[in-house]
């Protein structure tokens, strides 16, 4: 590091990524009266939440009868019985406020004909046990992913997170076994810049694109995932990569459920 001239940055929460995540991540900390930077490679509407199409599942109950139990049942039956059932009953139970606090901030989601957020049916989702199926999934439209990621953006504006864009991340500060910053290489002008912090958020994405076929952006590289290896600390469960089930292989092109 003394061999490179960095310019120096101070902050209390430092979230590397402007993508879903990252985003609510960056405003969370926000709220809380923290002084927030967001380091992001690429423009954050431009992160790979945008081309999320389908929607977010949430026992809301909203067409018909359902709860956070049949949600459960589903997503760990989805996993194969594999998923670590801690933090699916988290998530499950959690959801319904997730989308509400969304709806909150201005995401559009599409609406019954009583304004209710409109829920849909996709695959694997089920009520009671497995019995037939659920409409579960709140949908934008077929932007759902666009639609979160601006209203994200300009929520974690309005709070002044102040964004790094396009500077490129590339390794964790680390201190006596301690996270206490990231250095970035801004890429318009090759300028190394050092942002010192009391918490390192890692929010950069997937890694799809380490394999020839995939239907994730040009930018799922995991870089994240390479920081954390190079600072000595470890990574969890890397064999379990989502790939979309329906896409044309070799091309990349995603044929959307949505």
């Amino acid at each position: 590091m003394a061999a490179y001239e960095f310019i120096d940055h101070a902050y209390d929460v430092v979230v590397v990524g402007a993508g879903g995540s990252g985003l609510r991540a960056a405003l969370g900390a926000a709220q809380q009266g923290l002084k927030v930077a967001c380091v992001t490679k690429v423009f954050p509407t431009r992160s790979h939440t945008v081309a999320a199409q389908g929607g977010i599942s949430a026992s809301l109950g909203n067409m018909g009868e359902d709860s956070w139990q049949w949600h459960m049942y589903d997503t760990v039956k989805g996993s194969d019985w594999l998923g670590d059932q801690d933090a699916i009953e988290y998530l499950v139970r959690n959801a319904p406020k997730a989308v509400y606090e969304l709806e909150h901030w201005g995401v559009p989601f599409s609406r019954t004909d009583e304004g209710k957020i409109y829920q849909r049916a996709f695959g694997g989702m089920t009520r009671n046990f497995g019995e037939g199926p659920v409409q579960r999934t709140c949908a934008a439209a077929d932007r759902t992913g666009h639609a979160i990621l601006h209203t994200l953006y300009g929520q974690s504006v309005r709070r002044e997170v102040e964004f790094f864009v396009e500077y490129f991340a590339l390794d964790l500060i680390m201190q006596d076994g301690a996270c206490t910053g990231v250095t970035a290489l801004k890429l318009d002008d090759g300028t190394m810049h050092r942002f010192r912090a009391k918490m390192v958020i890692l929010a950069t994405g997937g890694y799809g694109r380490a394999y020839f076929s995939a239907t994730s952006a040009h930018t799922c590289t995991g870089d994240g995932n390479a920081m954390v290896l190079r600072a000595g600390l470890p990574l969890q469960d890397m064999e379990f990569v989502q790939f979309h089930p329906t896409g044309i292989y070799g091309a990349g092109c995603l044929i959307t459920e949505g």
